[in-house]
């Protein structure tokens, strides 16, 4: 199964994805990672010893150069990555990680050079047929623009109960649906109780197929720098009751 986990920043993708992550590991599932944030704090969340010390891809310019070959605005369209998920990847037990980050800004020929690397990387591991694979991609909504997750089974859009977070699921939602993927599903989290499902239900004329309700152990694991995944036994059995939903959504 491949899941992407989208959403505007500072929803709550990170939490998601590790609690997602840490729950296909206790099932002994081999399951292979993926930040694709341009501040990438996944390796924290999952408990990864030295995670502060993990570089991700995008930092590593030299990399970036030689496989992009960038001359000015030139670049390779299909660069050579194959042999850097053996060289990058970390494992924690049953668990693969892999520190993408995301280009974050320069000038048009850096960007595009350095997103065709990550882009072609991308593609490389959402390609791996024996391991479950959990994306924490990106804010917002240019990930989709660029059309890099569409061979995804599900793209979880995560959202709170507030407008902005729900205008940026609306735009999701729609570029999903031209990217043809099948299944866009809504996961609520920081709920305070019916009220805010209520607000959200709403606005996207949708229901929520994963809730998580605000959780002082997580906030407390985060603001300590701890891992977050087993700081909440109720989050965790959200997590179990989200992928139980889509391992028999068809």
């Amino acid at each position: 199964m491949k899941i992407a986990v989208s959403g505007k920043g500072g929803v709550g993708k990170t939490t998601i994805s590790a609690f997602l992550i840490q729950v296909l590991a206790d099932r002994g599932r081999q399951v292979l990672a993926v930040d694709a944030d341009p501040s990438p704090h996944l390796a924290r969340a999952l408990g990864f010893p030295q995670a502060k010390n993990i570089r991700p891809i995008v930092e590593m310019r030299d990399l970036i150069q030689e496989r992009s070959e960038r001359c000015g605005s030139f670049y390779r369209l299909n660069p050579k990555v194959s042999d850097l998920p053996g060289r990058f990847m970390v494992q924690r037990g049953n668990i693969k990680l892999m520190v993408l980050g995301a280009v974050q800004q320069g000038g048009a020929g850096c960007a595009c050079a350095d997103n065709a690397v990550l882009r072609a990387l991308l593609n490389t591991l959402l390609l791996s047929p024996n391991e479950d694979i959990v994306l924490d991609m990106e804010a917002g909504v240019e990930h989709l623009g660029r059309g890099t997750i569409a061979s995804v089974d599900h793209l979880l859009i995560v959202i709170q109960p507030y407008r902005g977070s729900l205008e940026t699921a609306n735009k999701i939602q729609t570029l999903g649906r031209d990217l043809k993927i099948d299944h866009l599903e809504v996961v609520a989290n920081q709920i305070q109780g019916h009220k805010d499902l209520d607000y959200i239900e709403k606005y996207l004329k949708v229901k929520p197929i994963g809730i998580f309700f605000a959780s002082d152990e997580v906030r407390e694991a985060e603001r300590a720098g701890t891992p977050i995944y087993d700081s909440s036994s109720r989050l965790t059995k959200s997590a179990q009751e989200l992928l139980t939903v889509l391992e028999h959504t068809k």
